[in-house]
């Protein structure tokens, strides 16, 4: 009897944990995504590509899958990457294969918990930042634990610390710096009730950050600890709406900065009005002496603390994102304007469908330095560097875009956009070729979508860069027809028909098709890259001249 009794028992525990664990699955979520890019590289003689590009290999590759576990409060998740090599534009310093990301986290209704990688950001980002960007090879992530507390509806606390991802370099002591900070942010029209329905909307925060890395420099004695403060505000009236932030930081002498021993100062203010049918931007910008990293030693794009948001336009087309601006963290001064207005249906201009005009204005200068009262040079080592007034426009233009974008529906199967760029490039100082002229540049650009039906549409560009500097001029042109959702192909031609070395004046011809199932994707392209510059962000990468085969795979689930 003893022994059918415990037999019992034994099966009911088995039933019971066997409930369990079911029960468990059902209310546990499994996400996922991951990418396969791979290049091929051939010999392109015109190009003057006589072998491969990366030490004598033709084949280069970049993938990562991702996978997200949930259930309940609790959530976890990894990441593996791969660069074996890195694709050609990428950083050497990523070749590997590994699991660089991996994290736990769990919330309840006040408070948040995750330890391991993970991704923030405070206010703008001035004083931190931390993201993953695939195309540029850019992660920056944290290492470490972090803490989120919101007492109060209105009232978001945050806190971090660790030690940022650098390629695959595991963290040894005095290797770089550790990263501390606390965030807070108050929403009013939250916090209190008479303000809940109000127009006026008031946000405020305030963050610090620190960052600690060892002095083992044998010339200059140099600060440990490296203190960083902003405060920022958001207010919003009606259809107007302004936010600022400003950030400051102690003296952080870098291979960056020249080893000086000058504050940094970072500012940014937004102003905006939206209507109906109009909508107004106006942005201020000033950078000084604001490289943040948590090695002082480094000058790559890595283990950056705090993001130095751009003010120009993220161009997409071929031609018009040639000159792309990255944001110089030593020093610049700059603002934007730009205006968008639908002129509305049935208007004589506008017709039966109305028509978009977006005009924009950006301008990037550097700023006015003048000798500090320790030496009578500037960016000395070892010295104060220089002084500079907060509001001084210097006569040096980094960066002038001006842009007229017009789009206009002409029937319910024909759209067109015409845009006009007007560009100042720096490029010596932005790109660093030294003793190049300044830029001077018009680019014109004509994009048509025609749609045969509802699931199948031909889309053609044309476009024209004139410049008498650099390469001279260029013509593109591009056509893509697509049946939505499966398939596209495409093909486009980059001709530099005005390069003065006659050799040179080469068409950056691709052709490309690519097939969509549910959330997977395949991409296939052949041709030419032309040598330059990709940017995101502000965040740019050096990209070589390649001529071959690329392969894209991406999933999710």
């Amino acid at each position: 009897m003893k022994k059918i009794l415990s037999l019992v028992l034994m099966l009911m525990s088995v039933t019971s944990t066997q409930a369990q664990v079911s029960d468990l699955l059902k209310k546990s979520e499994v996400h996922g995504s991951f990418e396969a890019d791979g290049m091929y590289y051939h010999p392109d003689i015109p190009m003057g590509i006589t072998d491969s590009l990366i030490a004598g290999r033709n084949f280069a590759f970049n993938g990562f899958a991702e996978v997200i576990y949930t259930l309940g409060n609790f959530s976890a998740g990894v990441r593996y990457e791969a660069y074996l090599p890195p694709i050609a534009g990428f950083d050497n310093r990523l070749e590997g294969s590994g699991i660089p990301y991996m994290w736990a986290s769990y919330s309840t209704k006040k408070f948040s918990f995750t330890v391991g990688n993970f991704y923030e950001q405070f206010g703008n980002g001035l004083v931190l930042r931390t993201y993953q960007e695939w195309t540029l090879g850019y992660d920056n992530s944290l290492n470490g634990a972090r803490v989120t507390y919101q007492p109060l509806k209105g009232i978001i606390l945050k806190g971090v610390y660790g030690t940022q991802r650098f390629f695959w370099n595991k963290y040894t002591k005095n290797s770089r710096g550790i990263v501390k900070g606390v965030d807070a942010e108050l929403c009013f029209n939250d916090l209190v009730k008479s303000m809940a329905d109000s127009k006026l909307r008031i946000t405020v925060g305030g963050s610090f950050v620190s960052k600690y890395q060892v002095d083992n420099d044998p010339i200059y004695k140099l600060p440990r600890d490296v203190g960083t403060g902003a405060a920022r505000f958001n207010i919003g009236i009606g259809k107007f709406n302004f936010s600022s932030e400003y950030a400051h930081k102690i003296n952080d002498p870098s291979a960056i900065n020249h080893y000086i021993y000058k504050p940094g100062d970072a500012f940014i203010f937004n102003a905006s009005y939206s209507t109906r049918g109009l909508g107004i931007l106006a942005v201020f910008k000033r950078i000084d002496n604001f490289s943040y990293k948590s090695d002082r030693a480094e000058t790559a794009n890595a283990l950056d603390i705090s993001f130095l948001p751009p003010i120009t336009e993220a161009h997409t087309y071929m031609l018009a994102s040639m000159y792309p601006y990255a944001t110089q963290p030593n020093g610049e001064l700059g603002f934007q304007l730009q205006v968008n207005y639908k002129i509305p249906k049935k208007s004589k201009l506008g017709g039966k469908y109305g028509m978009d005009i977006s005009v924009n204005f950006s301008q990037i200068n550097d700023i006015v330095r003048t000798p500090a009262g320790d030496t009578s040079a500037i960016n000395v080592p070892g010295t104060l560097g220089y002084t500079s007034k907060f509001f001084q426009f210097s006569d040096h233009i980094f960066m002038r875009d001006i842009q007229i974008h017009i789009h206009k529906k002409f029937s319910r199967k024909f759209h067109a956009t015409a845009e006009y760029l007007n560009q100042v490039f720096d490029i010596a100082s932005i790109q660093g070729h030294a003793g190049d002229p300044v830029i001077h540049d018009n680019i014109a650009i004509l994009d048509m979508t025609y749609k045969f039906t509802s699931r199948k549409s031909l889309r053609w560009e044309a476009q024209a860069l004139f410049t008498k500097q650099d390469k001279r001029n260029w013509v593109a042109a591009l056509v893509e027809y697509t049946i939505s959702p499966h398939w596209f192909i495409t093909a486009s031609d980059q001709w530099n028909y005005g390069n003065p070395v006659t050799d040179d004046q080469l068409h950056y011809y691709t052709i490309a098709g690519g097939y969509s199932v549910k959330t997977t994707r395949f991409a296939l392209t052949y041709g030419r890259q032309r040598e330059g510059v990709v940017c995101v962000g502000g965040v740019c990468r050096q990209v070589p001249a390649s001529s071959g085969f690329y392969l894209t795979i991406s999933s999710s689930f």
